[in-house]
């Protein structure tokens, strides 16, 4: 399996858990890094790891036993933990590149590194983050964003917004595609043939009948309903605070919050390091770590690389899942 990976921020902590997991990996993954060489060797040569770096022109350059990179190179030299507004489109290119390589079917899936969405949007390219932006370049009109940490699945009904734009976001037929493309990968990339999903409630204690908020009466349930009467299996609007309690988690294979922050500070407490972030509904299989750049530790050594080889394993683990489901 060929797996392309973008380091995502050079100045961050993105070419430490590079260089940390290329040497880790199975023997049948074949990891190409869409990144500059020479960045790679001097983030090996700060943390002390013996690395060699073989450029390929296409895939089939690659070599066993060597960090096999696809060459993107560098707006302006890269000093590990100092941001440069300069890299931001280096960042971006070599994005498009492995995603290039991914929808062309030269690799099979897109792992991908922390970014600083603030150092890409100061050097004046639009930028709110991994999902939207592979969404738009990929045409897809919609997509979900699921974290997942061990046995605990959660996906966001909306992502990067300001709450206070969160109840404008939610409607009854975004709710519906959101729903049927978790539904819909939860079988055929995740192997699970009758799909539970609990679904929160967005107000506190799920609207309380409609004293605290009405969007759970005007457009969850109303969803719900609808979705359940062609086969769907889901639980809820069920009140956040309780939601992630082990009397609702044991009945359910996924959670699906209605914001950004409701699920994912509970996700990230149980996994944090070692979670991972997918995205649903693509035409290619898009992994990434569940952290971000980490300026302050990056070439010294203190990154945590667990979620970034938790990130490859679970893309191999999805292309497998998805080979048996389309061989069926």
């Amino acid at each position: 399996m060929k797996i392309a990976i973008t380091p995502g921020e050079p100045a961050g902590i993105g070419p430490d858990i590079c260089v940390q997991t290329c040497n880790k990996l199975s023997e049948d993954l074949q990891p190409f890094y869409f990144a500059d060489p020479i960045l790679l060797s001097e983030r090996a040569r700060l943390l002390d790891i013996n690395l060699d770096i073989n450029e390929c022109a296409s895939t089939d350059d690659y070599k066993p036993a060597m960090m096999n990179v696809i060459p993107v190179r560098l707006n302006a030299t890269c000093q590990a933990g100092l941001l440069d507004t300069r890299n931001a489109p280096y960042v971006i290119e070599a994005l498009r590149y492995a995603l290039e390589y991914c929808v062309s079917g030269k690799t099979d899936a897109l792992v991908t590194g922390p970014v600083n969405k603030a150092v890409i949007n100061d050097a004046g390219i639009k930028f709110s983050g991994h999902t939207e932006w592979l969404a738009d370049a990929t045409n897809t009109a919609k997509v979900v964003m699921m974290l997942a940490a061990g046995d605990l699945k959660v996906a966001l009904a909306t992502t990067h917004l300001p709450l206070r734009d969160v109840a404008a976001a939610l409607n009854k037929s975004e709710l519906k595609q959101v729903i049927q493309i978790i539904d819909t990968d939860l079988r055929q990339k995740f192997g699970i043939k009758h799909p539970t999903l609990l679904v929160c409630g967005l107000n506190p204690h799920a609207g309380e009948g409609g004293h605290l908020g009405n969007e759970e009466i005007e457009v969850i349930s109303p969803v719900l309903e609808e979705l359940r009467k062609s086969g769907l299996k889901l639980i809820g609007p069920i009140p956040a605070d309780t939601a992630f309690t082990p009397q609702h988690l044991n009945d359910c294979d996924a959670v699906l919050a209605m914001y950004h922050d409701q699920g994912l500070p509970v996700l990230k407490y149980q996994g944090f390091g070692e979670a991972i972030n997918i995205t649903l509904g693509l035409p290619i299989i898009r992994t990434s770590v569940d952290h971000g750049t980490a300026i302050d530790l990056a070439g010294k050594g203190g990154a945590n690389h667990g979620s970034m080889l938790a990130a490859i394993q679970c893309a191999h683990s999805v292309m497998d899942n998805s080979i048996m489901a389309n061989s069926k």
